[in-house]
């Protein structure tokens, strides 16, 4: 089933336990230290591949070190990244993450080549070859918000491809401009903070709904330890969150996307394909990093 991620790619660089920031030149010793590839298309990319998919990828990076390592991380899970730019003088996109013991995490970032993707970076040919396509992060990733964009992905959606659109950011101008991909996507997952942000609405329903009417499917938006708000056109479900052992959150909206779509591409009906990414987001919160925890997809699906 190939499907094809498109916008942020991040290395992640995360350490916990964390409980403060040393003064001077001190140390604290912690348990654990990762990089991972991260961002709303490499981390949900990995986490696709994880649950069975073939998955290609394009976005931009940098012609770094860590736009090397990124590249080489993830083929070595599995993503094909021939369709991934690199920029001459920018930086790749990269963050730390300092997780808290409750698994919180305050971050450190730079933006980096991700701010520079255009429509002019992306394959037509390949995106019209996959059974899905996921956007991720299109409020950083404002270049894309191109007509040419726009009418390929009507193309795309009524040739039966489906199309999703997670977010990166809390910033409201950003969100704002990513809005006007909503009337081109099947299916849209902000996170509460996210959905909010975007309408002015004071309830996560009263945004759904308002999101819904600018033209996808469906909205689902994801609320933390209190599961996901599934709204369709006849439709409005609450998900619970499955319990487990929080280690970091870091990456989990991009495992519950992942999970979403591959229950999608299985057939599955919209809330059973919500308990998909719910059952991958519960696996990946269980350790360090955006694909902690998660494997494959029969040991994902036997949470549920």
């Amino acid at each position: 089933m190939t499907v094809v991620t498109v916008g942020v790619h991040i290395v992640d660089i995360l350490a916990r336990p964390v409980s403060y920031i040393p003064e001077n030149q001190d140390t604290v010793l912690v348990d654990q230290i990762r990089i991972t590839a991260a961002g709303a298309a490499a981390g949900t990319a990995v986490d696709l591949v994880k649950l069975g998919n073939d998955v290609v990828t394009m976005g931009a990076l940098g012609d770094d070190e860590l736009g090397d390592f990124l590249l080489a991380l993830l083929t070595k899970r599995g993503v094909d990244v021939s369709h991934l730019v690199r920029r001459t003088g920018e930086q790749t996109s990269a963050s730390i993450l300092p997780i808290r013991r409750d698994g919180g995490r305050p971050s450190f970032h730079v933006p980096g080549a991700n701010l520079s993707l255009t429509y002019a970076d992306l394959d037509a040919g390949v995106l019209r070859g996959a059974r899905a396509v996921h956007l991720g992060g299109m409020d950083v990733t404002f270049g894309l918000g191109d007509p040419a964009f726009f009418a390929l992905l009507d193309e795309l959606r009524a040739s039966g491809t489906i199309v999703t659109m997670d977010l990166l950011s809390e910033m409201p101008d950003l969100l704002g401009l990513a809005r006007a991909f909503l009337p081109h996507v099947d299916y849209v997952l902000p996170n509460e903070a996210q959905a909010l942000l975007m309408t002015g609405a004071t309830g996560t329903a009263e945004a759904a709904r308002a999101l819904l009417a600018d033209g996808p499917r469906g909205v689902l938006v994801t609320l933390g330890e209190s599961g996901s708000l599934v709204v369709t056109g006849d439709l409005t479900e609450r998900v619970p969150a499955i319990k487990t052992e929080v280690a970091d959150t870091t990456g989990c909206g991009d495992a519950y996307c992942a999970g979403f779509l591959t229950g999608l591409l299985h057939g599955q009906e919209v809330p059973v394909a919500a308990r998909w990414g719910t059952a991958a987001a519960a696996r990946v919160a269980t350790g360090l990093g955006s694909d902690a925890g998660l494997t494959d997809l029969a040991s994902t699906l036997s949470l549920l």
